[in-house]
């Protein structure tokens, strides 16, 4: 046998007793999962996805995609807080901050929510527009149509905060003038190719060679994956709880929302971004940010972008808050939301305070 042919055979063996005992782990968890899911869930009622609005309203991008946006509060409020989603999901993952910061009154905020390209409501892009540069485009076009004036807040949480880092890089002209204060939660500069996922030193290191061919595999089996998806549903659900939570006592009602909004992105969509989130390196544009108010929050249970990432953020960044979230995951504005709305009101208040010179944000609550 040739040595790439026994290469690859040892690849797939590995693979595939990784692949096994993953299997067996899942089916240990797996039988409890309907009583999991059908169990008492405090937020069982909570109307994910579905908060109103008081305009919707659509951006058309350079290249003439539209893009789904809503807004809440004044149009005339002191301060506008753009919030910019994550990979994968939609402006739902901002549920609690839309609910939580509604109240603010000293400064009063106007909140705007959209989906990127290929995500939520907004259009499907082609395959070569599925960039980090490209959608810190977009968020440049949406602040130029629907906040074409006045201070703003980016709030970007993963992809979404790589975004704002790709609008500082592409416009620094913009930040410390209009662009007043950026929160960045559970992101990174770069170099989420070496991350681990959480995954034993053997399975990580299989990551390189099998990624092509899982990407390749994603698009042209696109329809049988679809419905795997959907067949396999506990064990996505386990998935979704394990990659996006900290803890395994997490709401059911909110492990199946975000569940939908994974489920609700093409396989294609997934596929035609990770070759830009593995490419992401933004740490020049950090520097952009030294003039506005900045907040770096993480998990530290983060398997995705860890607590280091953000580390090195606030490191390179020594005026900026840095909050770490003992036991939460990835999505630590939907785990932990009363912490995170609490000091993302801290922020604003901060931010407003520097656009005005204090005037503006006297008595913020």
């Amino acid at each position: 046998m040739k040595p790439a042919a026994r290469k690859a055979g040892l690849l797939a063996g590995i693979a595939g007793l990784v692949a096994a005992g993953a299997a067996v782990g899942l089916a240990t968890e797996r039988y409890a999962i309907g009583r999991i899911r059908g169990g008492p869930d405090p937020e069982a009622d909570e109307p994910f996805g579905r908060l109103p609005a008081d305009r919707q309203r659509t951006v058309t991008t350079d290249d003439g995609l539209p893009l789904a946006v809503e807004e809440v509060g004044p149009r005339d409020a002191p301060l506008t807080v753009v919030f910019v989603h994550g990979y994968c999901l939609a402006m739902g993952s901002w549920h609690y901050q839309r609910i939580g910061l509604t109240d603010m009154t000293r400064p009063r905020l106007r909140m705007v929510f959209y989906d990127h390209r290929s995500h939520g409501r907004s259009a499907r892009a082609p395959t070569e527009t599925a960039t980090i540069d490209q959608l810190g485009d977009d968020l440049f076009r949406v602040l130029t149509d629907v906040v074409p004036t006045g201070p703003v807040v980016l709030v970007g949480h993963s992809m979404g905060g790589m975004t704002v880092m790709a609008l500082a890089d592409r416009h620094p002209e913009l930040f410390g003038s209009r662009v007043v204060g950026v929160a960045l939660l559970s992101t990174s500069t770069g170099q989420l190719a070496d991350v681990t996922l959480g995954l034993p030193s053997i399975a990580a290191k299989l990551r390189a060679p099998v990624l092509p061919l899982a990407l390749r595999l994603m698009r042209s089996r696109a329809a049988l994956i679809e419905r795997s998806r959907r067949i396999g549903s506990d064990i996505a659900w386990l998935l979704t709880r394990r990659y996006s939570f900290g803890s395994t006592d997490v709401s059911p009602a909110l492990v199946e929302y975000v569940g939908q909004m994974i489920a609700a992105t093409p396989v294609e969509v997934v596929a035609d971004f990770f070759p830009a989130l593995n490419a992401h390196d933004k740490l020049a544009a950090l520097g952009r940010l030294r003039e506005v108010e900045t907040l770096v929050a993480v998990g530290d249970k983060d398997l995705l972008t860890p607590v280091d990432h953000s580390r090195r953020m606030a490191e390179a960044l020594p005026h900026a808050e840095l909050l770490v979230l003992d036991g939460a995951g990835h999505l630590a504005m939907l785990e932990r939301p009363e912490i995170v709305t609490l000091r993302l009101r801290a922020f604003l208040h901060r931010a407003a305070r520097a656009a005005y010179g204090g005037s503006a944000s006297r008595g913020a609550r």
